[in-house]
This record gives structure tokens, sequence and C-alpha cells, in this order.
């Protein structure tokens, strides 16, 4: 937003009129741009006081000039004033255009489709810039804002200089109630809008930041993993049937693995090579964050590739296991879990957990291993595992026992 405004009277002294007066200027001064607008005014040389920026004397003329200077002056004021309010892009010669009474027509940009437009171009860059689950996940916040827009103001859209810090907080009042969305999804839900309003301040249509005094953190969450007995006890079931054991080895394969549900599925033969250990190892990359993920293979995880190396769906799509939707395989581990006395809501990304923490970190592996094998951009995101294994502290702990004994 500009911030130096100056208005001055100054006559030109080189134009002088056939009466022997001088035109009376406007000058306008907005930052470092300058216009002057003719004041359809003249005045003797002789009574133009310069400090004063008037005509000096009580005759007619003198009044009659001053008076319609100062209204001039008024009106100047006042179209700064109202563009002030309306959040309308400055400068000096739009400035000098509206007090000659020339008005612009002003293009109200709207906020919908601005957000439809970024949401378009990043479905464009799927598989180069970003993940789909990250392109769904935008159209979910759209959907949001939209029927928020709907629940607040009563509107379809809203004028972007119209969003405020008011705005911000009755969104997010809006997702943990209306939506009853829990702290982190309202916070991402959030973040995403947040994007859209530095997307419109970074093109110049927003010369103000809603966000500027919102605060509010993503909550740590304890993810659930299966303990060594719980893993134990899986592994060693085998159910009637063949599709509960399909699930099963599925389920153990990521678990020794690390690999999420969409990374399991979209997993082809051709992304199992020899590493540099001569074993074989998993090259793949992370559909969520598009990330590569280096994973030695075990011999559990080995065991049942072989099983299903000449499965007709692993053949015919040339995939190494046959899987379920995520919706099917989750609830089939639902029943998996009842047969095996395991408390814990069984869900296929559990399995993440599980390798994270049971196979790997707490029988030693270095946490930068396990955050490469993970596929994870920042090493924090590995950190959190750490912090839920007590196994792991008492591990060192016992260590510094033998040290101080």
């Amino acid at each position: 937003m500009t911030k130096n405004f100056a208005l001055s009277f100054q006559v030109k002294r080189t134009k002088v009129l056939a009466d022997g007066n001088v035109p009376i200027y406007l000058r306008i001064t907005l930052d470092s741009s300058r216009v002057e607008i003719a004041t359809k005014r003249s005045v003797n040389p002789q009574m133009w006081n310069i400090d004063t920026q008037k005509a000096t004397g009580n005759s007619d003329d003198a009044r009659s000039i001053n008076k319609h200077l100062k209204t001039l002056e008024q009106n100047a004021y006042e179209i700064y004033r109202e563009m002030l309010e309306r959040k309308m892009p400055l400068s000096a010669q739009e400035f000098k255009d509206r007090l000659n009474g020339i008005k612009e027509e002003v293009f109200v940009r709207m906020l919908i489709p601005i957000f439809q437009e970024h949401n378009g171009q990043m479905e464009a860059l799927i598989g180069k810039e970003y993940a789909p689950a990250t392109a769904i996940r935008y159209q979910t916040t759209l959907k949001h804002v939209i029927n928020f827009l709907k629940w607040k103001y009563k509107v379809s859209d809203i004028d972007i200089r119209r969003l405020d810090h008011e705005f911000v907080t009755s969104l997010e009042f809006y997702l943990r109630t209306v939506r009853n969305c829990n702290n982190n999804s309202a916070v991402k839900y959030i973040k995403n809008v947040k994007k859209i309003v530095h997307l419109c301040m970074a093109n110049n249509w927003l010369d103000h930041n809603p966000f500027g005094k919102y605060k509010t953190k993503i909550k740590e969450v304890t993810r659930d993993f299966l303990s060594s007995e719980e893993l134990e006890a899986i592994q060693n079931k085998t159910f009637v049937s063949d599709r509960l054991n399909q699930v099963k080895d599925v389920f153990l394969f990521s678990c020794f693995t690390g690999l999420a549900y969409a990374d399991v599925n979209k997993l082809k033969r051709v992304e199992i090579n020899t590493g540099i250990d001569n074993n074989k190892w998993i090259f793949t990359t992370r559909q969520k964050t598009d990330t590569a993920s280096r994973i030695p293979l075990l011999p559990v995880a080995l065991d049942i590739l072989r099983k299903y190396e000449n499965h007709p769906e692993c053949v015919n799509d040339a995939k190494l296991l046959p899987v379920l939707t995520n919706q099917k395989m989750n609830a089939y581990l639902k029943e998996i879990a009842d047969v095996c006395g395991i408390q814990k809501e069984l869900t296929f990304h559990i399995a993440r957990h599980t390798f994270a923490t049971t196979v790997t970190l707490a029988n030693g592996v270095s946490i930068e291993s396990v955050s490469k094998m993970l596929g994870h951009k920042n090493i924090r995101t590995t950190q959190h595992y750490a912090k839920i294994l007590d196994s792991t502290v008492s591990r060192d702990m016992d260590m510094l026992r033998e040290k101080y004994k």
C-alpha cells in the first residue's frame, strides 16, 4: 500500500495568460510518482502566497479562488480515503483520473475462481510436482470453503479484499464444529487456504495478510503400531479363507518394508533390483510425496513375494502382490485382529508404523536409515516414531547403567 501521499498548489509562472494571470495547478505525489491537475483557476502572480499556497487579500477574486482550492483539496483527500478503504491499487495517474471524474471499472477478484484455477494447475502437474493425494486435499479444502461461505455469509463467493482475521478464525471454527474436523485436519485445511491467500498477495491482488495474527499448530498424534508379540501372532496364524491369508500376507509385507498402501498397490516387478550389498532391494518412489525410497528386503518379505510370483493378477499386471482396495483390506484386517486377539483397531497404515518402530528402531536400526527407507523428506517426521519407543530408552539406559556400575 502507498505510504507517502501529499498535495500542494502551485502556479505556473511560465504560462502567462492574456489577462496577465498565471494558472494554478494541484500537484499530487504518491510515493515516487507525481502528476499535476489543472484547477481551472488562475491568479495574479502578485496575489499568490507560495508558503500558504493561497491567494492573498480579501477581494472577491481571492476568496473565490481559495474557496475553490479548498473544495478541490477536500475532494482529493476524500478520494484517497475511499481508495484506501476499498483497498484499490494506488497510482498518481489513477488518482488524477478519479479526481477529474474519470471512474475506472474496478476489477473484482473473487476467491473461488482463484482457488479453482490453482487446483486445476495442481492437477495438471500431478506426477511432476504434486502427488494425487495432495491435489485431492486441495479439492476437499475448496469444498469446505464453498460450504463455509454459504454457512457464514450466505454467499457463494467472496471478494478477496474482504478476507481478514475474522474470516480465518470463523473458517477454523466452522471446520472444528460444523465439519467436526480434529485439530490437525482443521490446521491442514487452513494451511491450504493460506497458500491461496499468499498467491493473491504475490500477484498484488491483495495488499494485506489475513493470516498475519493467526496462530495455530499441529498436535502430535500417538500412532498405533504392533508389538513384536502381536506381529508374531499374525505371522503364525493360518486362516481357512484364502482371501484372509492373502490380506495377511500383503499386510505383513508392508510391516517388513514400511510401504504405505498406495505404494504396495502400485509396486511393480521392475522395482525389485540388486542393491549395493548384492541382496534384493525395493527401488521405488513414494506416491504421496514423490520421494525416493530404497528398502532392503528382509527374509519375511522375500518369502511373501515368492509365494505370489505366479499369482494370475501379479502375472497379468506385472505387479508384485495381489492387493485389494484399501477399504476391503481394512475390513478384512479387523477380522484378522479379532481372530488373533489384537485389541487395537487394525488398519493397513499400522503396518508402516510397525516397520518404523517394532521392526527397525526397536532393533537398533539408525533413525537416519529408517528415515531414508520410509521416504521421509525430513528426519523430524521419523523422530516421532523414536519418541514412543520405551524399549529404545530402556536399552540405552541399560548401557548407561553398565558404564556406571
